[in-house]
């Protein structure tokens, strides 16, 4: 697979996870939290039911396959669901994808615990430029109009947005594992058995708790552009997202593919501001452009030593 298509792939996948991080915070207000992430799970699972099929040319899967998609789909599908959609409800989603632009820093340190994988220079330079943008933000005051929802006490005397923004970073270490996990995946599954698989462990973690949720929920309630939205969600969350990712990650390090994960803040904060009402100032649009200059960094390719 050529490079620069593994990069568009990796660039699509992040672009769509930040639209979702976005698009969800409105379902939340309508559906809960757990039957949100089983229907789109079983969304997802009716879209995908014929990749669960094992192609003639794979080998068959090994125990320690087997709890390593377990473990993708533990952190990456179901905690990371169950903590950013959490902590979307309870702050912004500008907020939410600045915070997620971290990915790329903790990406790279487990790569290096787990994979063994040296950074070099162009990919440290995007990790460096995504927490410079992080730290640029943290400066900037919260925006007046949303400031007394997010400064409502929640749980344990902690204000709702210091807590939804712990809980968003909680989803960026689930994030950071799959990433990590799914490295290893793919060295022997294809993308789309491995999307297929990790969303069947998905929906059957959070069964239990959709079941309970769904039980008190009156459908009737739900308006029919969220249904719309939903569908988007359970596509975009369960399909396209993972079959891009991990067919990217099949040709890109872990610890580069982690760089592109600033396209999440970028995307998140797009739809945040063009269909959701949130204000980004100048000092954020420094931020993410500080970013995105880290994404360029670790991908342009470099200078080859001429062979004697």
């Amino acid at each position: 697979m050529s490079r620069w298509w593994a990069y568009a792939c990796l660039g699509l996948s992040m672009a769509l996870v930040g639209s979702y991080v976005a698009l969800s915070k409105p379902l939340v207000l309508v559906f809960p939290v757990f039957l949100l992430a089983w229907m789109r799970f079983g969304i997802g699972g009716l879209a995908m039911w014929r990749w669960l099929r094992k192609p003639a040319s794979e080998a068959p899967m090994s125990g320690h396959t087997r709890r390593l998609l377990f473990l993708e789909s533990f952190l990456g599908n179901f905690l990371f669901s169950i903590c950013m959609l959490f902590g979307v409800s309870m702050t912004t989603a500008v907020a939410a994808g600045v915070v997620m632009a971290s990915i790329p820093a903790v990406v790279a340190v487990l790569s290096w615990l787990f994979l063994r994988e040296r950074i070099g220079w162009r990919s440290a330079a995007g990790i460096a430029c995504a927490a410079i943008g992080i730290g640029l933000f943290s400066l900037q005051k919260a925006d007046p109009g949303i400031r007394e929802v997010t400064e409502a006490m929640g749980p344990f005397g902690i204000s709702r947005g210091l807590l939804g923004n712990l809980l968003v970073f909680a989803a960026v270490v689930c994030e950071a594992a799959y990433v990590v996990i799914g490295k290893r995946l793919t060295e022997g599954l294809s993308p789309k058995r491995i999307s297929a698989i990790i969303n069947l462990w998905g929906f059957a973690l959070v069964t239990p708790f959709g079941l309970w949720a769904a039980w008190q929920f009156d459908f009737r309630s739900v308006e029919a552009p969220l249904w719309g939205l939903l569908v988007f969600y359970g596509f975009a969350a369960s399909m396209w997202t993972v079959w891009l990712w991990m067919t990217g990650l099949k040709t890109v390090p872990a610890s580069q593919a982690g760089v592109f994960t600033v396209m999440l803040p970028v995307s998140a904060a797009a739809i945040g501001v063009l269909f959701m009402g949130e204000r980004l100032t100048g000092l954020q649009m420094v931020a993410f452009g500080i970013a995105l200059l880290g994404l360029v960094l670790a991908t342009l390719p470099g200078h080859r030593k001429p062979a004697r």
